[in-house]
């Protein structure tokens, strides 16, 4: 006989708890430490000397273009704002921008460019796994496991060595079937901030191509590295040889509209028809999950690289924010010779090779939060606590 309890239709009390993300649980103690001295290279934005995050200079005189001259709030449709996606063609593809085989769409920032390329994966192809080197951006896999696609995991950095495993990535490549796709960080790899050097891109993109497998490129921090031109060189190179490759592309960061959520998804296939039957899936799972991407901040980037003046100005404050994160890290590499290998590498984010109780210690006493991996953000401080977290960060080296 069946009970009640059997009978009861399961509802909304039933559903399973959530495990916090570790990094908002990061924030939330940071802000409750009552602690004046307290320093925060756990969250991911760019800061300035002051340790700020500021707006731009060209994207407020941008927005306030937007407020002088915008007349409507009407809807733009499920492509967003396509001058947006047209002015960033030269910058994303390079020579590859006239290629009709290449198409974009602008989404809520990198985030949902991620989210909508994998989403075409699995409508593609459900069986495809995905080559994933470890650590990587905590989101990418939710992301992936979201869609239903199979993670194959590979070891990418040493946190010992504080090095690429360079020879466990090419394996794991050389053991991938045809049809699978390779996550691949454009560049300023995020958590560890060691990229791949021009010559291993090189080699990861000939044996993409050889074996027939899908580079799925995340360029979030485009500029940051060492150049527009200069970060977007693997993902080129992938253009130049493979017949299908897509990309996630962010510019929360490169020109620091992080809430406004500003991205944009590339779609590469062998033929023009064949792309505009892959973007006619992405726009039909676009309509489904946001209808349209918010308009605010592509406007304003849009108006920053379609006003000469503005667009002139833009690379200066962009290389003025890569000048710091790169000024920052030869400051910490010059501290330690057990910190020098954080000079060598590009972004806001490297590891040290703290075990979790080694970053609680800097945690409980010296106020200083990061991710329990050790994954800092190397500008997430003023100019003025630099030196503090150098002291303790070396004090806990030597312990």
């Amino acid at each position: 006989m069946l009970t009640e309890t059997d009978t009861r239709p399961r509802g909304l009390a039933d559903l399973p708890a959530v495990e916090t993300d570790s990094l908002l649980q990061l924030i939330a103690l940071c802000n409750a430490d009552p602690r004046p001295e307290k320093i925060d290279v756990g969250v991911g934005v760019y800061r300035d000397s002051q340790g700020r995050t500021p707006i731009l200079p060209v994207i407020k005189d941008a927005e306030k273009i937007v407020w002088e001259t915008q007349d409507s709030k009407s809807y733009l449709g499920m492509a967003g704002d396509k001058r947006y996606t047209e002015l960033l063609r030269p910058i994303v593809l390079g020579s590859h921008e006239g290629d009709d085989c290449i198409a974009g769409l602008h989404t809520p920032g990198g985030c949902g460019a991620l989210r909508l390329g994998f989403e075409l994966i699995a409508t593609a192809n459900p069986q495809a796994r995905v080559i994933v080197g470890t650590p990587t951006w905590p989101n990418h896999p939710p992301i992936i496991r979201g869609v239903g696609l199979q993670i194959v995991e590979y070891s990418y950095y040493d946190r010992e060595g504080c090095s690429i495993r360079f020879d466990a990535m090419i394996a794991a490549l050389n053991e991938a079937r045809a049809g699978d796709v390779v996550l691949l960080h454009g560049c300023c790899h995020n958590p560890t901030g060691a990229d791949l050097s021009d010559e291993q891109f090189a080699e990861v993109t000939r044996i993409v191509a050889e074996r027939g497998l899908l580079p799925f490129v995340d360029i979030a921090y485009q500029g940051f590295a060492r150049g527009l031109e200069e970060d977007a060189k693997g993902l080129r190179g992938l253009l130049d040889v493979c017949d299908e490759v897509i990309a996630a592309h962010s510019c929360d960061k490169n020109f620091s509209v992080y809430r406004d959520r500003v991205g944009s998804l590339w779609v590469k296939t062998s033929n023009a028809e064949a792309t505009t039957r892959a973007m006619a899936h992405v726009s039909q799972r676009a309509r489904e999950m946001w209808s349209m991407p918010p308009d605010h901040g592509a406007a304003a980037v849009r108006l920053v690289l379609d006003t000469p003046e503005l667009a002139q100005r833009w690379p200066g404050e962009l290389a003025a924010m890569r000048d710091r994160i790169n000024s920052v890290r030869d400051r910490l590499a010059s501290a330690h010779p057990r910190l020098a290998y954080i000079g060598k590498q590009f972004g806001m984010f490297s590891m040290l090779p703290f075990s979790k109780e080694q970053v609680l210690g800097l945690r409980e006493k010296h106020a200083i939060y990061m991710a329990d991996s050790g994954r800092f953000n190397v500008v997430g401080m003023s100019d003025a606590q630099i030196d503090r977290f150098i002291g303790a960060v070396v004090q806990t080296l030597e312990a």
